[in-house]
């Protein structure tokens, strides 16, 4: 990586520290160099593509998303010189005082990329198989390595409900990972979005059920609505949104969330005990949480939601 840079910038003079590493076996390193910052990703070609990234990185930027600049790349060794969008994730600035004007920003800039025209970018479908393989995850991974439980009969009825309320909905550019801790902010509190190399074209209510039921910060539910409220609002006038009630927007959203926070419960466990990354064991009560709250509040999901205060080893988790 040193080498490359070194021929990259044409000199050996900068300094480099470690900035982050991710979920992925992808590294960041911060660079700086004649008195700037850049970040340096290293992503091994063996088990992570860059060609992902460059693309949609770049669609983004055409279509006024502020996400990184590309400034040099090596994709046969898997490395990226990028732009610098600061060292301060929202999660760290998250507070009553500032939520409301930090969640406006992210959703604004959440329905400029739903307006991206997707014609010229060739993005997988969110389709209902890899839908029903991530909510696998968690009988897998939750229920049977982590708790050693056999999933509920009524798990496969679960999984049809969930997958056709992520089709019925309109479809639009997904980052599927739009939450507090890939929303950025620079000096300037000027908002940059990171980690979007997954991005796909599904259902409309799947990032903002990422950004306001986040895994690692909960919000009142008064405030929750009103974030809804002003999502809807503008989606409607932008034409996102067409013919849709705000009931049915609420169903939409709630549903999304359920189908996403069963397959974080599996992620969270699977990082654990595959990746030996132990850390994201501390969120599984707030998503678990949230699996529980949705659930119980849908007639078709109570068999679910039963199973879940049933089992003394899931209502354990606190």
């Amino acid at each position: 990586m040193r080498d490359w840079l070194n021929h990259s910038l044409d000199s050996d003079d900068f300094q480099l520290s470690v900035a982050s590493s991710d979920a992925s076996f992808r590294r960041y390193f911060r660079l700086l160099f004649n008195q700037r910052s850049y970040i340096v990703m290293d992503a091994p070609p063996e088990h992570e593509e860059t060609e992902p990234f460059i693309t949609i990185a770049e669609f983004m930027l055409s279509h006024g998303v502020p996400v990184p600049v590309i400034h040099a790349k090596n994709q046969q060794e898997g490395f990226l010189l990028l732009s610098d969008l600061g060292t301060t994730a929202y999660l760290d600035k998250l507070n009553n005082q500032t939520a409301d004007a930090l969640y406006k920003q992210a959703i604004d800039a959440l329905l400029t990329m739903q307006l991206a025209q997707l014609n010229t970018i060739n993005l997988p479908d969110y389709d209902p198989a890899k839908l029903i393989m991530e909510m696998q995850l968690f009988d897998d991974w939750f229920l049977q390595k982590h708790l050693g439980l056999e999933p509920p009969a009524c798990l496969p009825a679960l999984f049809e409900l969930l997958v056709d309320n992520a089709v019925q909905q309109p479809q639009c550019l997904v980052h599927r990972d739009y939450h507090s801790r890939n929303l950025m902010l620079d000096d300037n509190n000027q908002l940059g979005v990171i980690d979007f190399q997954d991005a796909v074209n599904g259902p409309v209510s799947y990032d903002l059920v990422s950004l306001l039921r986040d895994c690692y910060i909960k919000w009142p539910d008064a405030d929750l609505q009103r974030w809804l409220d002003y999502y809807f609002e503008q989606a409607c006038d932008k034409g996102i949104l067409n013919n849709v009630s705000r009931a049915q927007f609420q169903r939409w959203f709630d549903l999304m969330g359920l189908q996403r926070h069963i397959k974080v419960l599996g992620i969270f466990c699977r990082l654990n005990y595959r990746d030996d990354k132990s850390n994201y064991m501390n969120d599984l009560p707030m998503t678990l949480n949230y699996v529980r709250e949705v659930s119980s509040r849908y007639p078709e999901c109570q068999d679910f939601a039963q199973f879940l205060s049933q089992q003394a080893k899931i209502a354990a988790i606190q």
